[in-house]
């Protein structure tokens, strides 16, 4: 949502709470209809909205003043705001452009931080005993060997997997839902593609795919930005020799 209608909200919010304000202080909150509740329900809405609104933008180091926000809102009200309506546009586009580029400095710092992550969490590992590093750049692992055949790019295979940010966080696994997974090789992010024509079938290997073989800067929930990713993969079974859709 861009911040303009973002803050075109909150001044509804503030109206309606202000215009509540004076016959909430004199009687106390009678909830015995649906209507009273779904009324109070709506403040309670409009009051969180425009809190978390508040600290998302002081967050980004935008701080707001909400006796000023209520203080617009009467007087927009009353017809006698302080500013004409082209300094009022202007200044709204001024606030949405410094969120957005706060946005942007964070995200960039963000993403500075985890390439130097990743970059020493790979040249660490590199280090271990039995970790072998392609030309690509993609780390395993054999935890299980076998005499298995080894799929093609474009075959279809079943494995069971679990994959793990290089903070131990789990955010997929195969083997907690009791299903193996089935896929074309070659519609996988291309650790995956590369990494699985590496095993026989039976094997077990532990990938360690940097992010330029992941999901590279994409945000894909949690797994953020230029996430280095480890997977422990085991073939099952190589399914097919043809390509179909997922």
């Amino acid at each position: 949502m861009r911040l303009v209608s973002k803050m075109s909200l909150i001044a509804v919010a503030v109206f309606s709470l202000t215009a509540c304000q004076k016959e909430a202080e004199q009687k106390p909150v009678v909830l015995d209809t649906d209507a009273a509740k779904q009324s109070y329900s709506l403040g309670v809405s409009v009051g969180r909205y425009l809190d978390g609104t508040l600290d998302e933008y002081s967050k980004m180091g935008l701080s707001l003043d909400s006796a000023l926000i209520l203080r617009g809102v009467q007087d927009a009200i009353a017809e006698k705001a302080q500013l004409s309506e082209e300094e009022v546009q202007a200044m709204m586009t001024a606030l949405e452009e410094q969120f957005r580029e706060k946005q942007g400095a964070i995200a960039e710092a963000e993403a500075a931080q985890a390439i130097a992550a990743g970059k020493s969490y790979l040249e660490q590992n590199a280090k271990k005993e039995g970790v072998t590093v392609t030309e690509s750049g993609l780390q395993y692992e054999v935890l299980q060997a076998a005499e298995g055949a080894k799929p093609a790019a474009t075959d279809t295979v079943k494995v069971h997997y679990t994959g793990t940010l290089v903070d131990g966080t789990k955010f997929d696994s195969s083997v907690d839902r009791g299903e193996p997974a089935q896929f074309p090789l070659n519609r996988v992010i291309p650790g995956w593609t590369e990494g699985v024509q590496l095993m026989n079938v039976g094997s077990k290997f532990k990938f360690t795919i940097p992010a330029e073989l992941a999901y590279g800067e994409r945000d894909m929930g949690v797994i953020k930005p230029n996430s280095v990713l480890l997977f422990e993969v085991e073939l099952l079974e190589i399914v097919s020799t043809e390509t179909t859709e997922k």
